[in-house]
């Protein structure tokens, strides 16, 4: 065995494993794996990434004034009071590395993004699992899993790969409910989904122990650059700072996120769409007797009777040239979550799936 070993804790953590992304052999694919924009980006984003190319021999700004100044203006948020991170992964990651280490714990929901778990580990502190109530987060299982240890309590709303979602109230009585010196941290990945949510940011001001993050990686169709931002109270974002790289993003990331952020028509119409779709989808499953929670995100989770049928639609609609999420990861190996593509790629989905139940009737 070696002599140089790594940290106690590190060989602990399980590999992340994302969504499928190809089918060997097969030509029209369709990838419903990774909940993507299934437009793209904006083309104002393309744009201002391919003039932002000229500069590659330049570094980027170390302060990301631009992008945050334009964010604060989309959001009605104070730019002083955000930080850009290499997707919002990054901003996870800065928040358990400076608030929680060995005899700390993190808490974070039963089908919770795997992230906090890693991220938890990776700074020496122990992750803690809440239960759900019947797959939505539970305010009362959260604050019980709290302790005097308890640093950070990571709650995804809407949540991935759930779809489901706790109103303000609730997030309002588990951030007043928190013990002295834990901070509340909203993933608002999926925020922009949700009409009139603003991810949790009002609930930030007046008070010291809740946190916000976002991503341009879901609606902004920007997951290939990997871009997200964190806002909360001015001192939080002056510890997160601290260890930061000064040049964590590029360039070319900073330009697209900009441009992306305020090309409000096309979110409109991506917004538009998803929920025009995710409703199509949701309706025409449950016809078929695959039933879903009412999603809030650009996915749905569906269920199967149990985890052989979902194992066994999943093969039949890889043959069909069709890439979901299977989330046995997630303790739910009874389902599977598709993201809401395109009208063509939902229609495909619904399809395959009436001729693998139609097989085993």
């Amino acid at each position: 065995m070696s002599t140089i070993q790594p940290q106690p804790g590190i060989m602990g953590i399980d590999l992340y494993q994302g969504g499928q992304s190809a089918l060997p052999g097969l030509a029209d694919v369709a990838k419903l794996s990774s909940n993507e924009n299934p437009f793209g980006a904006s083309p104002k984003a393309v744009e201002a990434y391919t003039r932002a190319a000229h500069q590659l021999h330049r570094y980027p700004s170390t302060d990301h004034m631009a992008l945050r100044v334009a964010i604060g203006e989309v959001h009605g948020l104070d730019p002083a009071r955000i930080i850009c991170g290499v997707g919002s992964d990054e901003i996870i990651h800065f928040l358990c590395q400076c608030y929680a280490g060995p005899g700390d714990e993190v808490v974070h929901t039963e089908h919770g993004f795997a992230m906090y778990r890693i991220s938890a580990m990776a700074a020496g502190a122990t992750p803690v699992e809440a239960r759900e109530r019947e797959r939505v987060t539970d305010v009362d299982a959260l604050l019980e899993a709290c302790t005097d240890r308890t640093k950070l309590v990571f709650i995804a709303n809407p949540n991935n790969p759930t779809g489901t979602m706790i109103g303000g109230n609730e997030i309002a009585r588990l951030a007043d409910g928190l013990p002295k010196g834990a901070l509340l941290v909203l993933d608002g990945a999926y925020a922009e989904f949700v009409d009139g949510y603003d991810g949790g940011a009002g609930l930030i001001e007046g008070r010291e122990n809740v946190f916000m993050t976002r991503t341009f990686s879901k609606l902004y169709g920007l997951g290939g650059l990997r871009i997200g931002w964190g806002y909360g109270p001015q001192e939080i974002i002056d510890v997160l700072n601290r260890i930061r790289g000064p040049f964590n993003l590029s360039e070319t990331q900073l330009a697209a996120a900009e441009a992306a952020v305020h090309d409000r028509a096309f979110v409109e119409k991506c917004l538009a769409e998803n929920r025009r779709m995710r409703a199509w989808l949701a309706n025409a499953l449950a016809d078929l007797g695959v039933p879903s929670d009412t999603s809030s995100a650009n996915f749905i989770l569906a269920r199967f009777a149990d985890e052989q049928e979902a194992s066994a639609c999943d093969t039949w609609l890889k043959t069909a040239g069709l890439i979901v999420r299977q989330v046995a990861g997630y303790k739910l190996p009874h389902c599977l979550r598709i993201t809401v593509g395109d009208e063509s790629s939902c229609r495909r989905v619904a399809h395959a799936i009436a001729g693998f139940k139609a097989r085993g009737a």
